[in-house]
């Protein structure tokens, strides 16, 4: 099985600033290394968690060290309440065929 590296994000964002938290969300450039990347919202807006896979830890660590990575960070910071972020490593689990 390919192995993923997988950095996640949680954030608890401010009642009523999801809108403005996701335009300031949005990296620019799009980072070296990326491959896929996905966002889940709670149901009230007030919880956001990002997952993105990457090509390697070393890609994912210099993104986050990145002067663009601290600018995107430095723009959301009005509307996040709470952040908790960490590196994974894994891989696809296979899900049996359903008839």
């Amino acid at each position: 099985m390919e192995e993923h590296f997988v950095w996640m994000t949680t954030r608890r964002i401010k009642p009523g600033r999801l809108e403005d938290f996701e335009k300031a969300w949005q990296p620019a450039p799009y980072p070296e290394g990326l491959r896929h990347a996905y966002a889940y919202w709670s149901e009230d807006g007030l919880e956001i968690i990002g997952v993105s896979f990457w090509d390697s830890r070393e890609s994912c660590d210099a993104w986050r060290t990145s002067k663009a990575e601290a600018q995107r960070r430095a723009a959301m910071a009005p509307f996040v309440v709470e952040e908790r972020e960490a590196f994974y490593r894994g891989r696809e689990l296979a899900v049996p065929a359903r008839r």
